[in-house]
């Protein structure tokens, strides 16, 4: 069973310094209909303004992973972890207990444009824990590349989330497939360019919630593709 989650569908904020477009019910956006996908609960496309960013806030409770498009983000947290995310790496949080942090476009003039998404934990009450790692997404295209697991296998960052996610750059004309374990279930966030997805168009900013299905087969359109997959539990 295949459900698209249109881009045009999403929510939308506009607050100046960020423009944020909501996959699923996120602060003052709310819709009962799309309140998250099994563990997956937060994708926001969010674009922020050079020398803009998210001041020191609390999470609780929440696997948080920042996909970076373009520039850069600064993050720094309570437990003592900061940097810059620049595209290629992801960065990961099990807030756990709690944890405090920050997010700013590490640019003063550049807007910078990436993809928060929160995962439900698997496990609650665990030690936050701060972790960021670069993949090479950009220079071995038209791969899956597993950027996250629970065990952390083939040298993936290990989270607290029945769930594995993946990431490819696609060139015009190619395609990528991976079998989907059976009872689990998967979606597809188009980060850029479009593609087919077991035979439904998508375009950027697209989703798509997958069901009963026994692989994805993911196909770039003409301009390429960025795309994430998530083999959700």
């Amino acid at each position: 069973m295949l459900a698209v989650r249109k881009s045009s569908d999403r929510g939308h904020a506009n607050h100046g310094w960020l423009d944020s477009k909501f996959s699923f019910s996120f602060a003052d956006y709310h819709d009962p209909k799309h309140m998250g996908f099994r563990a997956l609960r937060v994708i926001n496309e969010d674009v922020i303004s050079g020398g803009g960013g998210f001041g020191t806030h609390g999470h609780r409770e929440m696997e948080i992973v920042t996909y970076v498009l373009e520039g850069g983000i600064a993050h720094k947290d309570s437990i003592g972890s900061g940097g810059v995310i620049t595209p290629g790496e992801l960065q990961h949080m099990s807030a756990g207990t709690g944890i405090r942090h920050s997010e700013y476009n590490a640019s003063a003039t550049t807007a910078a444009h990436m993809l928060q998404i929160w995962l439900l934990p698997s496990k609650q009450g665990v030690t936050p824990r701060y972790s960021q790692q670069s993949f090479p997404i950009a220079g071995e295209r038209n791969v899956l590349h597993l950027l996250a697991s629970p065990e952390g296998r083939d040298g993936s960052l290990t989270w607290v989330t029945n769930s594995d996610l993946y990431a490819t750059r696609l060139d015009a004309g190619t395609k990528v497939e991976h079998a989907i374990a059976a009872g689990k279930h998967g979606w597809v966030q188009v980060a850029r360019g479009s593609a087919v997805v077991n035979g439904e168009a998508l375009a950027q900013g697209d989703g798509l919630a997958m069901s009963d299905e026994a692989e994805v087969s993911i196909a770039a359109g003409e301009d390429g593709a960025e795309v994430l997959f998530f083999e959700l539990g």
